[in-house]
């Protein structure tokens, strides 16, 4: 048998106009069922698909939670949003920080305010909230908590931006996540993007970086650049970190507000340990100034730690009691506390050993 081309006029020519147009309607539902089928084999084959679904209804319900409406979203802007925090639903505020008063004062005039008084600002470059925040100092000293707070009091939309949330397998989808972290804060601005251990996002670019990684950064900078073009923009970046050596100088840059939250000196031990006694049974020998001497050293989380051993101590003598006269817990009392404090200091006496022999080999 043999073929030979035939020109397309006396195709039409030979075949009626029903002809033609069953035809062209049975190519195009061909063309159709191909292009579905090759789409929900790609889909089938996707491993992240699952994950992109469940991320899409959480962005929904999250935004109908902080009142955002009418807003459309792209799939990469979806991805972002169910990182989203409703600032109605912290719990942390100004009261539940404790010893750092002066940086909280710092914050307050310096990122909340031009926010909240936008009048009092209008029209002067100089006065606008700054883009970039950093937060940094030794760990357990309540960097993430100033973050949070920040967000709650100011009402910012908030986002905690995970480095896994921009990575992805396939090649380019990395540096659309990244557009997607700005296009959406700016959409839901006023808004803070929230980066904790920042160093190990944004630490120092060299030449053994993967492509896309530098990419990543090199975009995520750009970015961030991009938003000092439009002064009334309302997005703040802010990082925390217990290593900012480590950071990139041009992220240093771009965090011109930096405050460092230091461990705390005795009077400001003194005023976590009220805060985080102040809802608890604490018998009225308690001396929390010898307590705070007895510290030296320890972080905020720290103390945190030695009062819920101290707690601890409590109920496990209750639950090994033998008198049944006892209808209720005993308050925690001052020799719980240095029992705590010594097991504590024990702790951190035998992590110290272990990273000293870590360095030396």
């Amino acid at each position: 048998m043999v073929l030979r081309e035939v020109p397309i006029e006396q195709v039409g020519r030979s075949l009626g106009r029903s002809e033609v147009i069953g035809l062209l309607f049975r190519l195009t539902v061909f063309g159709a069922v191909t292009y579905f089928t090759m789409k929900w084999m790609v889909d089938a084959l996707d491993p992240t698909r699952k994950q992109k679904l469940n991320a899409q209804k959480q962005a929904e319900k999250l935004m109908k939670q902080i009142g955002v409406k009418n807003v459309k979203l792209s799939e990469y802007e979806m991805s972002i949003a169910a990182h989203l925090v409703d600032p109605l639903t912290m719990q942390i505020t100004w009261r539940d920080i404790a010893g750092q008063d002066e940086v909280i004062t710092e914050l307050k005039e310096t990122v909340i305010l031009p926010v909240q008084k936008r009048h009092l600002f209008h029209g002067s470059r100089l006065l606008q909230p700054p883009k970039g925040v950093l937060l940094y100092g030794p760990p357990g000293c309540g960097k993430t908590l100033i973050a949070k707070a920040t967000a709650k009091e100011a009402g910012f939309r908030f986002i905690n931006l995970q480095p896994s949330t921009l990575t992805d397998k396939w090649y380019g989808e990395s540096q659309k996540l990244t557009a997607a972290v700005f296009s959406l804060a700016v959409k839901l601005q006023p808004c803070l993007i929230f980066i904790d251990e920042i160093d190990s996002f944004l630490r120092n670019r060299s030449s053994s970086d993967h492509e896309a990684t530098a990419m990543m950064k090199a975009q995520f900078m750009s970015l961030w650049d991009g938003l000092d073009t439009d002064h009334d923009c309302q997005v703040i970046v802010m990082g925390a970190t217990n290593r900012p050596q480590d950071l990139d100088s041009a992220i240093m840059r771009r965090m011109p507000t930096r405050f460092h939250i230091n461990q705390p000196c005795q009077v400001q031990r003194e005023q976590i340990l009220r805060l985080i006694l102040d809802n608890e049974r604490v018998d009225s020998d308690v001396d929390l100034g010898e307590v705070s001497r007895e510290t030296e050293g320890f972080s905020g989380s720290d103390l945190r730690e030695a009062c819920r051993d101290a707690a601890l101590f409590c109920v496990r003598d209750y639950a090994h009691s033998q008198d049944s006269d006892r209808e209720s817990i005993r308050a925690i009392t001052q020799s719980d506390l240095q029992r705590a404090i010594s097991k504590m200091k024990k702790s951190k006496l035998a992590g110290a050993h272990v990273l000293l022999h870590a360095a030396l080999g």
